[in-house]
């Protein structure tokens, strides 16, 4: 998978537990890979697998987006994806934070965690973190 990135130079530093959030982005991208992995081996040549994950300043927050290519999340996942302990992983294989403990890192550091999802197509996250 390709991962490309576009990282806005001269942000503000942004109050945070660097562990915490960055645990909550490695798990994004980590799922970002999952689903463009699961992609490549359902269609196979012909399909670029790609993440990619940003940086730019939205009034007072600095945005972090995660964005895949891959098949979107279904409407009657969506509404649960959030939720602890949900997960669409084989057994064993949902062994990282979770979106559940993600969004309530986020939160508890004054954040928001949305996510837009088309399906077929592909999802983005978007981690906002006051400046």
């Amino acid at each position: 998978a390709e991962l490309k990135t576009d990282y806005t130079e001269g942000l503000e530093k942004v109050n945070v537990i660097p562990q915490d959030i960055g645990r909550v982005i490695l798990n994004l991208i980590a799922n970002a890979f999952y689903v463009v992995h699961k992609k490549k081996k359902q269609i196979g040549d012909g399909f670029e697998p790609t993440v990619s994950v940003s940086t730019k300043r939205v009034a007072d927050k600095v945005l972090i987006s995660v964005k895949d290519n891959g098949n979107g999340i279904p409407q009657k996942v969506l509404d649960k994806i959030f939720q602890p302990f949900f997960t669409t992983k084989p057994t064993g294989q949902g062994t990282g934070l979770g979106l559940s403990m993600s969004y309530d890192i986020v939160k508890a550091h004054g954040g928001e965690l949305k996510v837009e999802t088309k399906e077929g197509e592909g999802t983005t996250f978007f981690l906002l973190l006051p400046v």
